[in-house]
């Protein structure tokens, strides 16, 4: 009776140590995989880094897209043409934009088309399947609206992710300059300097390691220094890097100090970039003044004028009854 007593006392703390070694044993299994998850993946981006394939992807940067370019050759069979009349700046809008495949100005224009039809056919279906339908003026009205929107939604993505490529890269940008400054100057040379700095920046700034990467993939196979990072300035389309790569250009052409151009240009990038963070800074008050002004300033108004109108009705309005 007594043991029996003695373990019914002590039957919920046995209860609570096996739920925490439960809880602890279940809590270190998962630290355990999630930290050899996240060293996997910290593995991968690193391997990655130089501008080779993530995935299915080649050594210009280009994803092998197979289905999209079965579906882009089925609809190009059945007689509709996906080739813009200006292919050419598309091409550059889109790789500017992080899409790189030489489908993409195909698939860009399919999507244009898709949502040009599919938006406007689908509010007609569900305005008709109403009970009250609304008059064929204002259906028109909405179907060309949204056909239009349609149209253009597209080039508004692009520019936006665009926009913010371009923003990441020039945020990122003068880190590179200073890794590649340490490296120059520690012997050495520039290929093998944006090889260490974009497999260095995997991880912090990805489009940056992913710009540099592809220029040492073309030195590699080949391409000369000039065009190679010509190209690399027309990729990107960013005012700062096409003045990189003419200031690299002609360093290497009029045989300067490799070293002495990128810690100047580093110095002016780190400038302007302070400047743009000043500008947004000083920006912010007139912003902040418009919800100001919508928010608080009928909300003043009201306080300010409440007991006067409170006083009109109790004082003047009895009077003006009589």
């Amino acid at each position: 009776m007594l043991n029996s007593a003695l373990l019914l006392q002590l039957r919920p703390f046995i209860l609570g140590l096996l739920f925490i070694a439960i809880v602890a044993l279940v809590y270190g299994l998962s630290e355990i995989i999630l930290r050899n998850a996240r060293v996997r993946g910290r593995l991968d981006l690193v391997g990655d880094a130089g501008g080779t394939a993530q995935g299915s992807q080649t050594l210009r940067g280009e994803r092998n897209d197979g289905e999209w370019k079965k579906l882009v050759d089925r609809i190009e069979k059945m007689g509709i043409s996906l080739v813009d009349s200006n292919n050419d700046s598309l091409r550059r809008r889109l790789i500017a934009a992080g899409y790189m495949s030489p489908e993409a100005p195909k698939l860009f224009t399919f999507c244009r088309l898709v949502l040009t039809f599919a938006l406007p056919a689908i509010f007609v279906l569900l305005s008709l399947s109403k009970a009250e339908p609304p008059s064929p003026i204002k259906l028109y009205f909405m179907a060309s609206l949204l056909a239009v929107l349609g149209l253009y939604l597209p080039n508004l993505w692009i520019s936006a992710k665009a926009g913010r490529r371009q923003e990441a890269i020039v945020h990122g940008f003068p880190d590179a300059l200073d890794l590649m400054l340490v490296c120059v100057e520690a012997g050495l040379g520039l290929e093998a300097a944006m090889d260490r700095v974009g497999r260095e920046l995997a991880l912090s700034h990805p489009l940056v390691s992913a710009a540099l990467g592809k220029v040492v993939l073309e030195l590699r196979a080949g391409r000369s220094r000039q065009d190679a990072l010509r190209r690399m300035a027309d990729d990107v389309d960013v005012d700062e890097i096409r003045s990189f790569a003419t200031l690299l250009i002609q360093s290497d052409q009029l045989g300067s100090s490799v070293g002495q151009t990128l810690r100047v240009y580093a110095a002016e990038m780190r400038e302007k970039r302070r400047m743009r963070a000043e500008e947004k800074a000083h920006r912010l008050p007139v912003l902040l003044s418009v919800p100001l002004v919508a928010c608080m300033l009928p909300v003043m108004i009201g306080v300010l004028m409440l007991p006067a109108v409170v006083r009109v009705v109790r004082d003047i309005l009895p009077i003006m009854t009589r």
